[in-house]
């Protein structure tokens, strides 16, 4: 399994949308996976529970799972996908220049990406972008950061974060860029940058993961503003982005219907009509994508729900017991809305 490739990319950022169209529409993305054998999907450069090798070198957590989501409809296999672990700057350029097929939950919706070249498929999880900082300094909150130094990743939107919180607050911060995640997080552990920044999930997985007590290090938000991390496909290929988009939609739908890992057998004789066009027991969905009808009823069979995935990734039955927050279904007063198998 690789841990990397080599993406000189860092200086094509400028070029993506001209890259991104050639990559495009040289080959059909599914065509090229199929001929390929996996799918190569844009990681992180290691978040436990997002993205990460365990020590047997499987790469595990929910982006982890989301891309075998989209092998599982593709190939029927979950270890059908290869992990690039890529930095802020080397991610987009990636997936336009074709090395990547897709991006799991690593960038956050904006405009300006949106109108340039990528095409967001769905949100996987919403999250704030927060602070990180040791409890010895007594900052709780934005207001408080008057001078103080920030940690952060070159490429990310945190760039904007950091920069936008500190005009609005008056803070004059100082930002300390790094090029990659490995970088960033040593030095503020380090002392080198009084603050860390990132999506506030990221951050509870580095503290609990990474720093040598946790329990010295505060976390808060950096603005009042949801974030919408989204799986990511290139422009140019509507079927390679209909096949990535409900791939995701089929966990967060399995969830809505009760169907878990563990039922998802004896769920196929269910007689709700929307059941049986989402199992594939009535035949057309899968045909519409090109994909087997049992598309959905396969990637539950392997994976699980939304819910089972965040579970043991992230929730409660993870190391990391974070809260599903605005990530349960919004039967259960949260963000996500599966769209309809019809």
């Amino acid at each position: 399994m690789r841990q990397g490739k080599s993406i000189l990319l860092a200086g094509l950022a400028l070029a993506l949308p001209i890259l991104g169209s050639s990559a495009a529409t040289a080959q059909s993305t599914l065509e090229a996976v199929k001929q390929r054998g996996h799918i190569i999907c844009g990681a992180s450069q290691g978040t436990v529970g997002f993205g990460a090798p365990d020590g047997q070198g499987y790469w595990r957590g929910l982006d982890v799972e989301t891309c075998r989501a989209v092998a599982v409809a593709v190939f029927n296999d979950k270890d059908k996908v290869e992990f690039v672990p890529l930095s802020g700057q080397q991610r987009i350029p990636a997936l336009q220049t074709g090395e990547i097929d897709m991006l799991p939950r690593t960038l956050t919706w904006t405009l300006r990406r949106d109108a340039n070249g990528i095409n967001f498929a769905a949100v996987n999880y919403y999250e704030f972008t927060g602070f990180m900082v040791p409890k010895s300094i007594g900052v709780t909150k934005v207001e408080d950061m008057a001078g103080a130094s920030v940690c952060v990743q070159t490429g990310s939107t945190t760039e904007v974060v950091v920069n936008d919180v500190s005009t609005k607050h008056n803070l004059n911060l100082k930002t300390v860029i790094f090029d990659n995640v490995a970088a960033t997080r040593q030095a503020f552990f380090s002392g080198r940058c009084d603050a860390l920044i990132t999506d506030a999930a990221a951050l509870a997985s580095v503290r609990a993961t990474q720093a040598k007590n946790p329990d010295d290090y505060v976390i808060f938000p950096a603005t009042p503003y949801m974030d919408a991390l989204s799986v990511a496909v290139r422009h140019g290929d509507d079927r390679w982005y209909d096949i990535v988009k409900w791939s995701v939609q089929a966990m967060l739908a399995a969830e809505m219907f009760g169907i878990t890992q563990a039922n998802v057998e004896e769920m196929q004789e269910s007689k709700d009509p929307r059941i049986m066009r989402f199992l594939g027991t009535e035949p057309g969905n899968g045909a519409a994508l090109g994909l087997d009808e049992k598309f959905a009823y396969n990637i539950i069979k392997q994976l699980g729900n939304y819910g089972e995935v965040f579970d043991r990734n992230l929730g409660a039955g993870s190391p990391l017991k974070i809260e599903r927050g605005p990530n349960r279904l919004f039967t259960d007063g949260g963000l996500m809305f599966p769209l309809a198998f019809q």
